[in-house]
């Protein structure tokens, strides 16, 4: 198979093998209008299988939503043709809008206008808290 290399644009790489769909998803890369190449199940040397996502034009990108579905995802930076920036996520302290509280009675279920507020509690296994109502979620 052949995936052609991107001019300008963005490359995630270091997906966990699966999870390329839930970062599309996530980053709603279905409403752009350029080209995305999702690659599933990659051989990788330090991960035997991963996945990537190569963006066809230069985005933000949400990387606290990033880092909470993946912290060991890269982020390379094209630009004519050549790296010019590699980042590397970590786990983010707090999480805005990007998961939802679960708790009926939480302030965020009754009022829709109110901001979905996570704060990280354990760094392993990766545990948030509601900052309203203290419910748990686990990304597993």
């Amino acid at each position: 198979m052949n995936i052609d290399s991107i001019t300008n644009g963005i490359v995630l790489d270091h997906i966990q093998a699966g999870r390329a769909m839930q970062i599309y998803t996530a980053l709603r890369l279905d409403e752009l209008d350029c080209t995305i190449a999702v690659i599933k199940n990659v051989k990788s040397r330090k991960m035997g299988r991963k996945d990537l996502i190569k963006i066809d034009e230069m985005i933000d990108l949400d990387l606290d939503a990033l880092g909470f579905i993946d912290q060991n995802i890269t982020i390379n930076v094209i630009r004519g043709g050549r790296l010019v920036e590699k980042k590397q996520l970590r786990l983010p302290g707090e999480l805005v809008n990007v998961i939802r509280c679960k708790n009926p009675r939480c302030i965020t279920t009754a009022e829709q206008e109110v901001d979905q507020v996570f704060r990280l509690a354990r760094q392993t296994p990766p545990l948030y808290r509601c900052a309203y109502c203290e419910t748990a979620y686990q990304n597993l």
